[in-house]
């Protein structure tokens, strides 16, 4: 994502507050309604801030947050569009992902970008994603 666009999207995830706020119900329903659709072993709704990636809803996995530059989701935000990877250990992007070599031991991975504007009428961008990560 070109700099313009991430300093834009920071700045509507700073102006919308909504980095490490407790847990909502709606977001939890969301996780579960996924998690039950796909059945696979995490589901989150993950926020990508400057340097790190934090859990606004999840299932299956402890964190409430990961380092950005080690975070799939940030490469669904960067690309603003649906990241499917079926076998992380033959992604040249992932092969060698701490989160794949250890725990969670991610083997595949599919993630929406959740998109936000500032304002109303104004561009919606990308500020996390809904995903599913399977081992």
């Amino acid at each position: 994502m070109p700099d313009r666009f991430e300093r834009q999207r920071l700045e509507v995830l700073r102006t919308l507050d909504i980095l490490d706020r407790p847990a909502e119900a709606e977001f939890d329903a969301i996780v579960e309604a996924t998690r039950r659709m796909f059945g696979w072993k995490i589901v989150l709704v993950s926020l990508v801030d400057a340097d790190r990636q934090w859990f606004m809803a999840r299932q299956g996995l402890c964190e409430t947050q990961t380092d950005r530059d080690i975070a799939f989701c940030s490469h669904a935000v960067a690309a603003n569009d649906l990241l499917i990877v079926r076998d992380t250990t033959l992604d040249p992007r992932f092969a060698h992902n701490p989160l794949v070599l250890g725990p969670p031991f991610v083997r595949a991975y599919m993630g929406m970008p959740v998109r936000a504007a500032k304002r109303p009428g104004e561009p919606k961008l990308p500020l996390g994603t809904l995903c599913v990560i399977d081992d």
